[in-house]
């Protein structure tokens, strides 16, 4: 069955202006499963009328009825986690554990950013004159949301709802791989929840016109921040677009994230975990750790243990129960992850396990070692079922080897030692580091991003909502104050 999606424009779902279509493919079996409207720049405008439109009821409806809404709708969530399950898989090969985890973490985002809807909103402020000094929190109005594919009910939720929280409107235009999953699933729930119409809009579009798209809805005037998830080469883009019209933008891109093992590891959890953060979602999470890094003096061991447990892995049809490595997105994403193993390899490296070419979107879970700086795996991000092992003298190798890249976003350190831990950990030029622990880690009441070009801005908590709020001085003077003149 080919289900059908028109554009959601204040509260009211309709074909494109041009009357375009778009097919959206599932990856497993290459059917088309969905057919969607073809949004162009003339579509964008009539979202954020709606937006514009909405923004002053909405922005006045009370805490406490946005917070009741934000928490049905979290309850929503997860009573369709069934058909959750059933679209992840048809629209992104996502296997059943990762869409549960989504479902999971998204209705936890909808409760955070429910609690912070009630939270102080500014602060009583020191002044130098008789009277009340206060720092106010108010909405910004109309908030551009760009959701990813790769995690699309997580983030096409955090796209959504710190904005919603704050009492902002959106136009939400999610990824071309998965608009179902991160837009249209994510709208439905909460218009069923209460949401009124125009407060969350959505447009999607053919993948040929995004970049036409995306420039018009960042440049429209009444668009007053941004919030983007994805790739860095498209979050630099968006980032400048913002930065031209003097825009607040949120950018969470990419990674390079280093798993490290220091000698103390307890090698059971060790192996298990970074198996974990390397593989879950066939490896295509911001977090995913790219490179395995290794004390010397058990690198033997851990790279036996740990290829051996690689090579285990059940990879296929991500409805088979017990699939572990489902298809990547389509199948050009698989020739991208073969082409870094195939150049890795002419140059030199070793592979220990898999680096066999796909088969249509499936890649084998591949690790490889003595990887150098010439290939072009150790710069670009996998973003795939692929790692690379590497080993390490003593911890300022490991340091020095954690920050060899331009990307900063998560670490996860290994280790029995908690001091020795921290110490590293606060020598790691990232966003997040995770002792004990592997590199996928989100938790949506904590402050999560990066540095460098894993991009800028927080989401989580009271730092999600500050985000997508603008902050005013407000003073009332009670005594009548005296002039010079």
């Amino acid at each position: 069955m080919t289900t059908r999606r028109g554009l959601v424009i204040g509260g009211v779902e309709a074909p494109a202006l041009s009357g375009r279509e778009v097919e959206d493919h599932n990856p497993f079996t290459g059917e088309v499963h969905a057919v969607l409207a073809a949004g162009g720049v003339e579509d964008v405008t009539r979202a954020v009328d709606a937006a514009q439109a909405a923004f002053a009821e909405w922005a006045g409806v009370s805490p406490f009825a946005r917070r009741k809404l934000l928490l049905g709708a979290a309850d929503l969530l997860e009573s369709r986690a069934e058909e959750a399950v059933e679209l992840v898989a048809r629209e992104v090969g996502g296997v059943r554990g990762w869409a549960l985890f989504n479902v999971g973490l998204a209705a936890e985002v909808l409760r955070e950013a429910a609690a912070a809807v009630t939270a102080p909103q500014g602060d009583v402020l020191a002044t130098q004159h008789g009277g009340l000094s206060l720092g106010v929190r108010e909405p910004v109005g109309v908030v551009a949301a760009f959701a990813p594919w790769n995690a699309p009910l997580i983030l096409g939720t955090r796209a959504v709802a710190a904005p919603l929280a704050a009492g902002n409107t959106v136009v939400l235009k999610p990824s071309e791989a998965a608009p179902l999953a991160c837009g249209y699933f994510i709208a439905d729930v909460l218009r069923d929840a209460g949401l009124p119409d125009g407060v969350l809009n959505v447009v999607t579009n053919d993948p040929a016109d995004a970049a036409e798209v995306a420039q018009a809805l960042v440049a429209d005037p009444r668009v007053r921040a941004v919030n983007f998830t994805g790739s860095t080469g498209v979050g630099r883009i968006i980032g400048e677009l913002a930065a031209r019209h003097l825009k607040p933008a949120v950018l969470e891109l990419g990674g390079k994230n280093a798993i490290v093992v220091l000698d103390d590891a307890d090698l059971d959890h060790a192996v298990a975990a970074a198996v974990f953060g390397v593989f879950h979602n066939a490896g295509q999470i911001c977090m995913s750790g790219d490179r395995v890094l290794v004390h010397e003096a058990i690198a033997d061991e851990f790279t036996a243990r740990f290829t051996a447990k690689v090579a285990s892995l059940p990879t296929g049809d991500p409805t088979a129960p017990g699939t572990i490595i489902g298809p990547l997105v389509d199948a050009r994403s698989a020739k991208r992850v073969a082409a870094l193993v195939a150049d890795a390899r002419a140059k030199g490296a070793t592979v220990l396990t898999g680096g066999d070419e796909p088969t249509g979107a499936l890649h084998p879970a591949t690790v490889l070692t003595d990887v150098t700086p010439d290939m072009d795996l150790h710069h670009g991000e996998a973003f795939g079922p692929l790692c690379v092992l590497a080993t390490f003298t003593d911890d300022d190798h490991a340091a020095a080897l954690a920050n060899d890249t331009e990307h900063g976003l998560t670490c996860g350190i290994l280790t029995e030692n908690g001091v020795r831990g921290l110490a590293l950990a606060r020598r790691i030029r990232t966003g997040i580091v995770h002792v004990n622990d592997q590199t996928v880690g989100d938790e949506p009441q904590a402050p999560f991003g990066g540095v460098g070009s894993s991009g800028y801005g927080r989401f989580g908590g009271r730092w999600g909502v500050e985000a997508f709020s603008n902050t005013r001085w407000i003073t009332v003077a009670t005594d009548r104050p005296h002039y010079p003149f």
